[in-house]
């Protein structure tokens, strides 16, 4: 039986794609050597029936297709250069909504300071939004380049977003939801301080840290250290769902997932969640004391 896309996910269809395109340095974003410079540049699909929560306006809709790109520049510490947009809607799309879009766009382009260059327009069956960001950067921060003894961080709290879009009413949990923001000023204070590895989380913590992890090398989280609220695992229990699903196998938070020496310090907030060491495993210690490893699991567009 032949293989279908939904056999072997998003991320296995990436690696042919970048397997066919000859010497290309890809990361969260591509770079490119131009004239004594790095160009950053990258690219993302939303598609409404599958990003976008029911609840959530035009404006925002058009926001976050923005931040989703920048958050890969962030990731890999970059200035903002530029953005297209590409945005597909169908027929019966009322005028004043197809504005709001836009409108959400610009204004994301403005918070982020990064110019709308160009796109293109098409008709879908339904709304499809694809922005391609350009950045600039000396020297890009990777992935898989954490040391072992690194410590392992994180720009803010995960998981806000997944419960988030279990959620009806309006709290701190749908604003990350809806209202997500990338961390555009933290990834150059990042970057300027030499972190050894980074990247956005953007399909789950678990998945990244796979995303992550080097050769030979392990990390191990701790349940303690993820900062997670009373609140948070009461919401999930009465939603029946698992507290650390959410956290580890949702994503959508747009923090960055780092790796700093343990002699180095940054001027940004920050949470240290645990260690590179040479377990050649992904494990957390849970509050009991006990040791489990992470399954590699996160978000996958293929899979329904």
């Amino acid at each position: 039986m032949a293989l279908k896309v939904s056999d072997i996910g998003e991320k296995e269809l990436i690696n042919y794609i970048l397997s066919q395109s000859g010497d290309i340095i890809a990361d969260d974003s591509a770079i490119t050597r131009l004239n004594n410079l790095n160009l950053i540049s990258t690219c993302d699909m939303l598609i409404e029936s599958r990003h976008f929560p029911k609840n959530m306006s035009y404006f925002e809709m058009g926001f976050k297709a923005v931040t989703v790109n920048v958050s890969d520049l962030a990731a890999m510490g970059a200035d903002p250069l530029a953005f297209l947009l590409s945005i597909a809607v169908y027929k019966d799309l009322k005028v004043d909504d197809f504005k709001e879009i836009i409108e959400g766009v610009i204004s994301a382009c403005e918070y982020y300071d990064i110019p709308l260059i160009g796109g293109d327009t098409n008709e879908a069956s339904e709304i499809i939004i694809s922005g391609t960001a350009l950045g600039l950067c000396d020297n890009p921060l990777m992935k898989n380049t954490a040391k072992n003894g690194d410590l392992i961080c994180l720009t803010d709290k995960i998981g806000l977003a997944a419960l988030g879009f279990e959620l009806s009413e309006n709290n701190i949990y749908t604003e990350r939801a809806l209202k997500p923001l990338a961390r555009l000023k933290e990834g150059k204070v990042i970057n300027e301080a030499n972190a050894t590895s980074a990247t956005d989380i953007t399909d789950g913590l678990a998945s990244e840290l796979y995303e992550m992890k080097p050769d030979s090398l392990g990390f191990m989280i701790y349940e303690d250290k993820l900062e997670i609220s009373d609140e948070f695992k009461e919401i999930s229990s009465s939603l029946n769902l698992n507290y650390l699903d959410l956290i580890l196998h949702v994503g959508e938070d747009f923090e960055l997932l780092f790796t700093i020496n343990q002699e180095n310090d940054l001027d940004i907030d920050y949470i240290v969640i645990g260690e590179v060491n040479t377990s050649d495993r992904i494990e957390i210690t849970l509050s009991n004391g006990e040791v489990k490893e992470i399954e590699n699991k996160g978000y996958n567009h293929y899979v329904s």
